[in-house]
């Protein structure tokens, strides 16, 4: 895997003037679509952002922790009984130190956790533990141009919406199965200014980074 392309320094000074000294949670789930989450950790990282990784099982096969280790300088959460000490909830515990969190990819099968309240992997779960009225959720889906287009994935999507869910794309564009269509995730500078966007109208807020 190569080295994130490097931003301009304009879009760098954008970026930090609204992410830097903010602590944002960056989860990762199961899709090809994970290496662009590398851009977007390290674009974070040097605008001054604290980043904390959680990954599902899943999106520990595309791209390893050690990457987004690296990329971050902070430990990664990928199981839900790691790091778990007496007294010391951790997906609490991470939930509310957390002034943003993103999760990209956000595969159909996250989709349907969310939407149905399930928590049962590190992601979904430090979820669950945060209230979106104050902190932004944004979810930036990835999949198939035909898991997209399924009735239970619409549903979903609308389920989230009320719920208080964001979501950044999806595009179409050429996918990971060798077709053209709608799934597609978004590229790292959408999310980006998507973040930016979002923590820039939060900055009364005191940083809990």
């Amino acid at each position: 895997m190569g080295t994130p392309a490097q931003p301009s320094s304009e879009a760098q000074r954008t970026l930090a003037s609204s992410v830097c000294g903010r602590h944002i949670l960056v989860g990762i789930t199961g899709g090809i679509a994970a290496y662009k989450a590398c851009t977007a950790v390290s674009r974070l990282v040097q605008a001054g952002a604290t980043v904390t990784v959680a990954m599902t099982q899943g999106a520990t096969k595309f791209v390893t922790p050690l990457t987004f280790a690296a990329l971050s300088g902070r430990t990664v959460y990928s199981d839900p009984w790691d790091h778990v000490e007496a007294g010391d909830p951790q997906h609490v515990n991470l939930g509310a130190m957390i002034d943003l969190a993103v999760i990209c990819p956000c595969s159909m099968d996250c989709l349907a956790r969310l939407a149905t309240g399930r928590c049962d992997d590190i992601v979904t779960l430090i979820l669950a533990t945060i209230d979106r009225s104050k902190t932004p959720v944004l979810l930036v889906p990835s999949m198939n141009a035909a898991m997209w287009g399924q009735p239970s994935t619409q549903r979903n999507l609308a389920t989230l919406a009320a719920d208080g869910f964001a979501f950044i794309g999806p595009e179409a564009g050429w996918q990971a199965c060798r077709t053209l269509g709608m799934g597609r995730m978004s590229e790292p500078e959408a999310i980006l200014s998507t973040i930016a966007e979002r923590l820039s109208t939060r900055r009364g807020d005191t940083p809990r980074a």
